[in-house]
């Protein structure tokens, strides 16, 4: 059993990032010292994993494990390149009798930026042909990319996909398929009237799968009945593609908006995770609109049978209680996170009435795995006091873990006021810790009612945050993009590009990253927010 969380923590979200089209491959030449810090960034580790863990699952476990010994044992002591791997994986399999060229698959991947989108379509005219055709997945369609002689049109990957035909009851065994050309035909023998496909088998592939609505409608229509036919890293994988194809316009809206309708039978963490992470970029596009009301009811109704059947954690401390398996308790602290979050009213109670039981009794009786969320929940429906009693405890807790999280409750905050003080003692390092103060700067950003008074204190502040971070790795673009990235409306981009305009130099890798997703959530609101709210409108 691999880790599951690898799914949620590595592929989803670098994915993010790689649907960019200022994103770069995961092989880069280092000229000079500077270069370093663009090469080793997230992309790099996390697109890596990814695609090692695909190549393994292509050639079989086994085979590449018997390839990287060979590998190690031949450059025990010497420096090796890329390629002599990719080729010592190509013998191992040899040996084994397949013959796949690793090397030319591979410096697909990761010499290419980005990954693809493949579209699986069933064909009116011939039964049990399916038309498969990859493209180069972006969020934002009309972002060019920098180099015009890399048009996208000329991106093609050499892809192993995986894929099985279900029914109400049963699922195929997988069989691979390796797409190569923009657009190829493809002769399934199993397909019946009511199977239905599923593409990226325990999604161990790096790209996206896209099908036509009436495969999503049967996938959808599965996972309502049976979710369990279909494995969870599947389940997992259709949340986390239906959202992003969505919200990169491949897809329309409702699709991924009714598959987690499904949600109240769903017992795994995983898909509830994917599903977590998946609705919190639209959350943030959608949070500052008029009917915001309209998305978040239809969430909370999604919500709520699971968060009644799960109840909240105690803190037992008769401790001959067996401890609910660490699986149970993330599925719980997910589903209450989502709860209090949009607004579960007796959420909502629990959080207060556990907050209030620790001021009047001094004792901190919360749950451990679930403070962030009560801390976050009490300081925004409370009443000032409890912004004090927050502040005045994180001045006093010495542990560092409990600080930092003292310190992002009071970003939560609905009073523009102590967001506005809290932003300014950000930088007072006698107060809050360097390194803490992006984090300050970053949530309260993402609060509805901050984010213009972080974006607007980020750009009068720019020059003592970038001489205070502009050298550290990571730092400065995880502000940068941390400030910018649910920015959305026209003028907010025009605030963007005028202040780069006006202090152009360091960061500038970070800031072209941030203008394009800008760009990719005005766009969005311009061309499917009504979409969405209209059928939201029509399913409530």
């Amino acid at each position: 059993q691999e880790k599951q969380r690898f799914l949620t923590d590595v592929l989803h979200e670098v994915m993010l990032l790689d649907g960019l089209a200022s994103s770069h491959p995961v092989s880069q030449e280092v000229q000079q010292a500077t270069d370093i810090d663009r090469v080793f960034d997230w992309i790099a580790y996390k697109k890596g994993a990814a695609l090692i863990r695909m190549l393994a699952n292509f050639m079989g476990h086994s085979v590449f494990q018997m390839g990287l010994q060979d590998y190690l044992t031949i450059h025990k002591y010497g420096n090796a390149a890329r390629n002599d791997l990719w080729n010592t994986l190509s013998k191992a399999l040899k040996r084994v009798g397949k013959s796949v060229n690793i090397q030319e698959v591979m410096d697909q991947w990761t010499l290419q930026m980005g990954y693809p989108v493949i579209t699986i379509l069933g064909n009116e005219t011939t039964d049990n042909v399916i038309v498969i055709s990859q493209e180069r997945f972006v969020y934002d369609s009309d972002a060019k990319p920098k180099d015009p002689a890399l048009e996208d049109n000329s991106y093609l990957w050499q892809i192993p996909l995986t894929i099985a035909v279900g029914n109400t009851s049963h699922i195929s065994s997988e069989a691979i398929i390796w797409v190569s050309n923009k657009s190829e035909h493809h002769r399934i023998p199993a397909l019946e009237e009511a199977s239905w496909l599923l593409g990226n088998i325990n999604q161990t592939g790096y790209f996206r799968v896209n099908y036509d609505i009436r495969n999503w409608r049967l996938l959808i229509n599965q996972l309502t009945r049976n979710h369990e036919v279909i494995s969870v890293s599947n389940r997992a994988g259709l949340i986390d593609d239906a959202f992003n194809l969505a919200r990169a316009g491949y897809l329309p809206q409702n699709i991924p908006l009714e598959i987690i309708r499904y949600l109240s039978e769903e017992k795994d963490f995983l898909p509830w995770h994917a599903a977590s992470r998946a609705l919190y970029p639209l959350d943030k596009l959608l949070d500052r609109t008029e009917r915001y009301n309209i998305f978040n009811e239809y969430i909370l109704r999604q919500v709520a049978s699971m968060y009644l059947k799960l109840g909240w954690p105690t803190n037992n401390l008769n401790k001959s209680l067996v401890q609910a398996s660490y699986q149970h308790e993330e599925l719980r602290r997910e589903v209450i996170m989502l709860a209090c979050s949009f607004g579960n009213k007796h959420c909502h109670q629990q959080a207060a009435t556990l907050i209030s039981d620790w001021i009047s009794s001094n004792r901190n009786r919360i749950p451990l795995n679930v403070r962030d969320i009560v801390y976050c929940t009490g300081v925004s429906l409370m009443d000032e006091d409890v912004w004090e009693f927050i502040w005045m405890k994180f001045h006093s807790t010495t542990a560092v873990s409990e600080k930092k999280i003292l310190l992002e409750a009071l970003t939560c905050s609905d009073d523009r006021n102590l967001l506005n003080r809290l932003l300014n003692l950000s930088l007072n390092s006698e107060v809050v810790l360097d390194q803490d103060a992006i984090d300050v700067i970053i949530h309260v950003a993402r609060n509805p009612h901050g984010r213009d008074l972080a974006w607007k204190f980020f750009r009068e502040k720019w020059k003592i945050l970038n001489a205070r971070y502009g050298e550290a790795l990571f730092m400065n673009s995880k502000l940068v993009s941390g400030v910018t990235e649910f920015l959305n409306t026209e003028e907010e981009l025009r605030e963007l590009k005028n202040f780069i305009k006006s202090y152009e130099g360091g960061a500038a890798v970070s800031f072209s990253r941030a203008v394009e997703t800008v760009e990719a959530n005005v766009r969005w609101q311009r061309l499917y927010k009504e979409e969405l709210f209209q059928w939201l409108r029509k399913s409530l």
